[in-house]
């Protein structure tokens, strides 16, 4: 029996499940700007220490925030976060920072109507019965809404948290309205 296919298998497996992106939420309770860490206590309690690199990206932050001295790009201690992030061993790397709350990205509630996760497009409809369209980022689309049940989609209210650019919106994250 050739063993470099099973072996193959084993490595694919491996590796989707090594770096796979998570999401968590909850507040900047520390930065380092000189070693690039910040420390997010998330809504269950724990806390995590989040590594930033070169391709991190962070949305929602004051353009002002960013170049102030207690910043760290655009964020500070106390600002509500989602960070999407991949783990290796111990150490956890933000590929992607929302600051979501006041002065964060703007946010819509209602009830999901639509969701294609293939497609990146999410559509909610909102307490005044319009439906708002939105474009998902690669995240949104893997991890975003995790926290409503299968088969709720449709019945449980939501927030989308969401940035427009070039005319769409475009949702960073959603998730169960509080």
């Amino acid at each position: 029996m050739n063993k470099l296919p099973v072996l193959g298998v084993v490595f694919l497996v491996f590796c989707s499940t090594a770096f796979a992106i998570t999401a968590v939420r909850g507040t900047v309770e520390r930065i380092d700007s000189t070693a690039k860490t910040i420390v997010v206590k998330a809504v269950d309690g724990t806390e995590h220490t989040f590594h930033f690199v070169a391709r991190t990206a962070v949305h929602g932050g004051e353009k002002a925030d960013a170049a102030a001295k207690e910043s760290f790009r655009g964020l500070k201690e106390g600002s509500d976060v989602v960070v999407h992030y991949t783990a290796k061993g111990t150490e956890e790397t933000a590929e992607e920072v929302d600051h979501i709350g006041e002065g964060g990205l703007k946010t819509t509630e209602g009830t999901i109507t639509q969701l294609d996760r293939s497609a990146k497009t999410v559509t909610v409809k909102t307490a005044d019965g319009t439906e708002q369209a939105f474009h998902m980022t690669d995240h949104a689309a893997e991890d975003g809404g995790r926290d409503i049940s299968e088969g709720a989609e449709k019945s449980g209210k939501v927030t989308v948290y969401y940035t427009e650019q070039a005319g769409h919106k475009v949702a960073h994250f959603f998730s169960k309205a509080f």
